[in-house]
């Protein structure tokens, strides 16, 4: 069982991913030390435009992540996906550092059924190798696990292990998400220890409950209460990894998500 230690609750500041026109708002409102959001349309390519609050997030204490479009992956072999992904990161990097990000995260994206899933893995680290000659990234890039998709780059640990000896050496980091692992069929019990194991790091927590049943390869996300992930494994996995947590529950529910969790923790 994880101890709880004064390092570990430095470092494990909870939050949620609230909408991306008032965050500053959006974190009082939950009692949220870590907020995350989307700096252009997740469905979308544009380059991010200024945020309107900027000047209130670098004033404030929060800790603030940034994630990338959803459209994004590196690892397609298709030259028209993967051109814009890369050039996509690259800007949301740029962006998130204006607000004072500690990361941006990114999905660890696939390749299409017959293509070898060794192209996609080269695929990453070509982009982390020449962004890393050309100076690196703004704010540190943080890959996250994804639920479902026999071609995906990180959904199994065994395909994690094989994307990290492509873009460990490069500082990647790492961001794990307890419904996708949950969907993925990854067993939560001692999880912190298996990723580590491949990645050396885990740098944020999604902490999500599931509304499927183990295995199943959805991403649909619950609160702690109403899904079903046992909640005392999920606050297992909080004080086992000791760093920043982000709820990216159901709003209505976030609240008393970080409740729970600061609960545990005894904060």
């Amino acid at each position: 069982m994880a101890l709880w230690t004064p390092t570990t609750l430095l470092r494990m500041r909870i939050g949620a991913h609230v909408r991306d026109d008032d965050p500053v708002g959006a974190a009082a409102e939950r009692g949220a030390e870590v907020v995350q959001f989307f700096l252009s349309d997740p469905q979308g390519w544009k380059k991010p435009k200024p945020h309107p609050q900027t000047e209130a997030l670098l004033a404030s204490d929060l800790e603030v992540f940034v994630h990338a479009p959803y459209l994004i992956n590196v690892a397609s072999l298709n030259n028209k996906i993967r051109i814009p992904s890369r050039k996509n990161v690259v800007q949301h990097a740029e962006a998130a550092a204006t607000v004072g990000a500690k990361g941006l995260i990114v999905h660890g994206g696939h390749v299409t059924k017959g293509e070898d899933p060794a192209e996609g893995f080269a695929n990453w680290r070509k982009f982390f190798e020449r962004q890393v000659a050309e100076g690196g990234f703004a704010v540190p890039v943080l890959i996250e696990n994804t639920a479902g998709g026999d071609n995906a780059m990180a959904r199994t640990f065994d395909s994690l292990k094989l994307l990290w000896d492509a873009v460990g050496e490069f500082g990647a980091g790492f961001c794990l998400d307890t419904c996708h692992a949950f969907a993925a069929g990854e067993d939560l019990v001692g999880i912190v220890d298996r990723v580590k194991a491949i990645t050396g790091r885990i740098d944020l927590v999604h902490l999500n409950s599931s509304r499927d049943e183990f295995g199943s390869s959805r991403d649909r996300h619950d609160n702690i209460k109403t899904g079903t992930i046992d909640a005392d494994q999920l606050a297992a996995v909080v004080a086992s990894a000791g760093c920043p947590v982000v709820v990216e529950t159901p709003d209505e529910g976030q609240a008393d998500d970080i409740a729970f969790l600061r609960d545990r923790a005894g904060r």
